[in-house]
C-alpha cells in the first residue's frame, strides 16, 4: 500500500495479472441482446476468476522470479467490445514504465469462445495467452529488458498443463 492507503498497481507481485470488461451492448438493442450480453460476461468471468479459472493460477508466478524490469503483465480480456473500443485497441499496450507493466488485450467472441466446447474454451485461453506472451517477448528483446521470457513462459506452460475441465 502507498502512504495514502491506495493500492499500488501490484502490491501481492504476481507478475500475471487479469482484467475483464464484460460483455457490451448498445443502448438501443433489445432487452434481449442486453441480457445475453450479460450473461456471456457473467460466463466468461468465471473462466477467469472462478472456482476453476485461470487467474488463480496465474499468481503463482511472482514478478521477483523473473527480473526487475517487468512488474505486471496484465491481461486485459475484451467481451465482446463494442466496433469503436476494437478498432482502437492494440495487440499489445505500450510498457509503462513509471508501473514497469504492460497491458495485453485478448478479445473475445462468439467464434472463438461462445460458440466453442468448454474443453476448447480453455484451450482458446490458453493458446491465446502465449501467443500474446509471444508478442510480449519480442518486446522484452528489443527493449533488453532483463525480463526472462523464456522461464516465464516454461513455468507458465507447467503451472496450466491442467487448465482444463478436468
Amino acid at each position: 500500500m502507498s502512504k495514502e492507503g491506495i493500492p499500488k498497481i501490484n502490491d501481492k507481485g504476481n507478475i500475471l495479472g487479469c482484467f475483464v470488461s464484460g460483455g457490451s451492448a448498445h443502448f438501443e438493442d433489445s432487452q434481449e441482446i442486453k441480457d445475453l450480453a450479460n450473461s456471456q460476461g457473467r460466463l466468461f468471468v468465471t473462466y477467469i476468476f472462478g472456482e476453476k479459472g485461470i487467474s488463480g493460477k496465474l499468481k503463482k508466478l511472482q514478478n521477483k522470479d523473473y527480473g526487475k524490469d517487468m512488474m505486471l503483465i496484465l491481461f486485459q480480456f475484451y467481451v465482446k467490445p463494442i466496433p469503436y473500443l476494437l478498432q482502437n485497441l492494440k495487440e499489445i499496450e505500450r510498457y509503462r514504465p513509471s508501473e514497469k507493466s504492460i497491458g495485453i488485450p485478448i478479445i473475445i467472441t462468439d467464434e472463438n469462445f461462445f460458440d466453442k466446447s468448454e474443453n476448447d474454451r480453455y484451450s482458446f485461453l490458453t493458446r491465446a495467452i502465449f501467443e500474446k506472451l509471444d508478442l510480449l517477448d519480442k518486446i522484452v528483446k528489443k527493449k533488453k529488458f532483463d525480463t526472462n521470457m523464456e522461464m516465464l513462459k516454461s513455468d507458465l506452460r507447467r503451472i496450466l498443463a491442467d487448465f482444463s475441465v478436468n
